[in-house]
């Protein structure tokens, strides 16, 4: 598996992770978008399709194949995963496209053996999971290229996804726990001595943090990164 793979983006841009909300089918939501992850990490990189197994899905995502199931519908529905040619063991990433349109997701440093680690610690029952993994694929999608941070206002999140802003806090801080994510004070423009939080992908560019760049970078800088 490569260290990173291609995750088609629009749909995250269009706001389409407002579909995903625990009031309207609950862990089914967050069952869809760990399913999401596995197979993207398994898709061929030249045309998005993945052929991957329930089992080994199962076994990747660590949930029961009910709610594989469960999720996998709601990716159908929603027109971010396509099943290929009738086949059970065949998904296809909608809008598939290598030359634009994509995010760098993480891929094989989120392994323990066949398993994403931080999954293993997801019981699907609270909101606070799938809002964790709502912000990790918006944080990739809005990740800048040269900063290697998402550098994103909790007024925006509250745009791209619809979670309330006292919501934000309790996911961000599982995303950190899980070592998913980690969260950077970044100079601001709102004022002189202004900070902001930004994101940052565990696995992404390793060498690119504030440690690295920091000192040379400068409040329009950042702000940049996220237009």
């Amino acid at each position: 598996m490569q260290k990173w793979v291609h995750l088609p983006s629009g749909w995250i841009e269009n706001e389409g992770l407002k579909a995903f909300q625990w009031k309207v089918g609950g862990s089914d939501n967050t069952a869809a978008l760990m399913a999401l992850i596995a197979i993207a990490h398994r898709a061929d990189q030249a045309t998005g399709l993945a052929r991957v197994t329930y089992d080994d899905l199962c076994t990747a995502i660590d949930i029961s194949r009910a709610k594989l199931s469960k999720g996998l519908s709601l990716l159908e529905s929603r027109k971010i995963v396509e099943r290929w040619q009738n086949g059970r063991s065949w998904f296809r990433l909608a809008g598939y496209n290598p030359t634009g349109g994509w995010c760098k997701l993480p891929a094989a440093p989120l392994y323990t053996g066949p398993v994403i680690e931080a999954f293993r610690h997801f019981r699907l029952r609270n909101k606070v999971e799938l809002n964790a993994i709502r912000l990790y694929l918006l944080f990739a999608a809005r990740r800048g290229r040269d900063t290697n941070l998402a550098n994103i206002s909790l007024d925006k999140i509250t745009d791209y996804t619809e979670i309330r802003r006292h919501d934000i806090k309790a996911a961000t801080s599982l995303l950190a726990g899980l070592s998913l994510a980690y969260i950077e004070r970044v100079p601001s423009n709102a004022n002189e001595f202004g900070v902001a939080n930004a994101y940052r992908l565990a696995g992404l560019e390793s060498g690119v943090h504030m440690g690295t760049i920091g000192r040379r970078l400068t409040a329009h800088d950042y702000d940049a990164s996220a237009e």
